[in-house]
């Protein structure tokens, strides 16, 4: 039987501001699922990668990441449970000035005692690793320059590319291709999938473009106003199912085309 990956107990998250993100949220995962999450700006989905991620701490309810409570924890074992989870942002925290090899080792910073951390951000002290993670998502020539230097869609692959090199149980993506063409798109999908299928880990990625997670993940999870609207196998998600979702849109569902430049 596959290990839980993360499950919500009734989970419900308010921002400082009291602004109420997700409310009631009961859904888990397995090891080796892979899960798209959609649904209109402001429905919740970055705030509920966030919660799986333990950056966020719910209001309500209780979680469980990879057969642990985060909050039930010290602080020591909740940094190394967040060396398991991977989380590809929208838009990756590199500095600027950062060399794109320095910011790939960055990956495994969390796993590496102090000193070799220390030692990675003056001299590289692995080469080959993120070569490899770089050629995967067509960007190896890259891999000495610095991350000013970059587009958007090519920061963006190399905040991939970092979680590539961490190799994390849970790996988690925000909106990981708004910046890509089509092409580029479907190709660094494609390499978190194939990633995580090699190790059993639970992929679970935010997108804005619909057509993306109905061509690329089994399971569809829709979340409206904060809520699950539903959960259900790629099949099953209608043109009524999403019609509905995506109401406050007008009708018109975002997809590939329109929201890559």
């Amino acid at each position: 039987m596959k290990k839980i990956a993360f499950a919500f107990k009734q989970v419900s998250f308010s921002h400082s501001n009291g602004k109420e993100a997700l409310k009631n949220i009961n859904i888990s995962a397995s090891a080796g699922e892979s899960i798209a999450i959609i649904g209109s700006s402001g429905s919740g989905k970055t705030s509920l990668l966030n919660l799986i991620a333990t950056s966020l701490r719910p209001s309500i309810g209780s979680i469980s990441v990879l057969g642990i409570d985060p909050w039930a924890i010290s602080k020591g074992q909740l940094r190394r449970l967040r060396s398991q989870i991977g989380l590809v942002h929208q838009a990756a925290p590199i500095p600027p000035k950062q060399r794109v090899i320095t910011a790939v080792l960055a990956g495994r910073l969390g796993q590496w005692p102090l000193w070799k951390s220390l030692l990675s951000l003056i001299y590289p002290v692995d080469i080959t690793g993120p070569q490899l993670c770089l050629q995967k998502l067509d960007l190896v020539d890259r891999l000495f320059d610095r991350c000013d230097q970059l587009s958007g869609g090519q920061l963006q692959r190399v905040g991939v590319a970092r979680v590539l090199y961490q190799k994390p149980h849970l790996l988690l993506a925000d909106e990981p291709v708004s910046a890509m063409d089509p092409v580029l798109s479907d190709l660094t999908i494609q390499r978190l999938l194939e990633d995580a299928r090699t190790r059993d880990a639970c992929f679970v990625a935010s997108l804005h473009a619909v057509d993306i997670a109905l061509r690329w993940f089994p399971r569809i999870i829709g979340l409206k106003y904060g809520e699950v609207f539903f959960d259900l196998p790629a099949s099953e998600v209608n043109e009524s199912l999403l019609q509905q979702l995506y109401a406050s849109e007008h009708g018109v569902l975002p997809k590939q085309g329109s929201v890559n430049t």
